[in-house]
């Protein structure tokens, strides 16, 4: 009788523990990679995130900034408007109300850049008068700026405009190796009210 408990308590064979082993390396291995799978997903969203913030906050400050164009409270008679292209828009306020547009934030101009090297990326930049060119916004694939009279009707002609249509396309700042760079466009449509609409 004692030989029969003796024999049952003699645990596990080589060929047993070789497959428990086998089945923890296979399900180890299937976690790992469900990690890496979610761990990329959730570095993409961060960027794609991050994209949409970045041209969401350029936005905002574009839109504020043209808002107060044009604004002109001694009478000064100056275009609201200086040069205007697709891709470059100068936005002139009297905000101190000395009669002129010289001072710091009074003469803005937002410049696209899309050579995209190490020197010049793509990417909005923004000086005020005086100053030279700042990064405004990165990693930025696309801007327009399209200008319309009181009818709606586009015009290249600065003391005519009376709508500023921006568009802002954005990419994250790396690309996935299944689908390369995702995009995010904001369009807004800003009617300045300082240029007698």
């Amino acid at each position: 009788m004692f030989s029969a408990l003796k024999n049952n308590k003699q645990g596990f064979t080589l060929i047993e523990v070789v497959i428990g082993l086998a089945i923890c390396m296979i399900l180890m291995g299937v976690t790992v990679k469900i990690f890496q799978v979610q761990r990329k997903s959730y570095s993409m969203q961060e960027q794609v995130t991050e994209m949409q913030q970045n041209i969401r906050a350029a936005m905002d400050m574009m839109v504020r900034e043209i808002r107060m164009t044009g604004y002109d409270p001694t009478g000064a008679g100056f275009a609201g408007i200086g040069t205007n292209t697709s891709g470059l828009l100068q936005i002139l306020a009297d905000i101190d109300g000395n009669g002129t547009t010289t001072d710091t934030n009074e003469d803005i101009t937002y410049l696209y850049y899309d050579t995209n090297d190490a020197l010049y990326p793509c990417e909005i930049k923004r000086k005020t008068h005086g100053a030279s060119f700042q990064p405004f916004a990165e990693n930025i694939d696309g801007c327009n700026f399209l200008y319309y009279d009181n009818n709606g009707v586009a015009t290249s002609t600065a003391s005519s405009v009376r709508q500023i249509r921006i568009t802002i396309t954005g990419r994250t700042t790396k690309a996935d190796s299944n689908y390369g760079y995702r995009y995010g466009t904001l369009t807004s449509l800003v009617i300045p009210e300082n240029l007698n609409y």
